[in-house]
């Protein structure tokens, strides 16, 4: 199990999406019509073969747009995460009783994409979805043509997500239960291959919610300057999306 896609919900899309491309030197590669079921628009930007997704409502009273009027904002919305034997993990979260609230069972282009949305109240401080790639190196919700977006010039993966919340411990707790993973041995954090969940003190509020995106760069000093001078670095931290992005060397 890996961490594959994180998804920041927006009120402009088109504009954050050229402000990350820019920034880092990415493409866009796709858009999913299919997410009009839930009211979205979308649009997926390939970091290696991870993805940045931005998600905007164009219905009234979804939940991406409960979710912007709540954060006053746009904020990280979605972690997605890539696994191995989805009947497997649909078993175990039965066993746990962790309710999954939409099952997406897709074939298109020779591809079999599945997902499992666990019930977010039960979660806590993002949506959680597990899926599964039939050819695993493929990525159906990116389309079949993203290989020909990637460029790794400036960065090449998304490896970990925070989450912050008030009682960090407590929410470490039901992504153990949700993921089926142990907590790291610093207690703080939940490893997958390659990549990590990490649960940070929310001193400022009593908010759960997703606090930064880390990224895979060995050109960090190079890029923070690129942040600075399009008016992104706050705080010692590039924010965009109303998330921190934590360059990872």
């Amino acid at each position: 199990m890996r961490l594959r896609q994180l998804v920041i919900a927006t009120s402009e899309m088109d504009l954050l999406a050229d402000s990350i491309c820019d920034l880092f030197e990415l493409k866009r590669t796709f858009s999913d019509p299919e997410l009009i079921v839930f009211g979205l628009q979308n649009v997926l930007i390939p970091l290696g073969d991870t993805f940045l997704e931005l998600v905007t409502p164009v219905k009234e009273n979804t939940s991406a747009e409960r979710f912007l009027r709540k954060r006053g904002g746009d904020g990280g919305y979605m972690v997605i995460v890539d696994s191995v034997d989805l009947e497997k993990e649909r078993k175990r979260l039965e066993t746990v009783e962790m309710d999954i609230v939409w099952h997406e069972n897709r074939n298109t282009d020779g591809i079999h994409g599945q997902s499992l949305h666990l019930h977010p109240k039960q979660v806590g401080g993002a949506i959680l979805s597990i899926d599964n790639m039939n050819p695993p190196s493929s990525w159906l919700w990116a389309g079949s043509e993203w290989e020909e977006n990637i460029n790794k010039s400036l960065v090449s993966h998304l490896s970990g997500v925070n989450i912050c919340s008030p009682h960090p411990d407590n929410l470490l707790s039901n992504w153990e239960k949700a993921l089926g993973k142990k907590r790291s041995i610093d207690g703080t954090s939940i490893d997958l291959a390659g990549s990590n969940i990490n649960f940070v003190m929310n001193t400022e509020s009593q908010s759960e919610h997703v606090s930064a995106f880390q990224i895979h760069t060995v050109k960090k000093p190079y890029i923070e300057k690129r942040a600075v001078s399009r008016g992104f670095f706050t705080n010692n931290n590039i924010q965009l999306g109303g998330v921190d992005f934590i360059l990872m060397e």
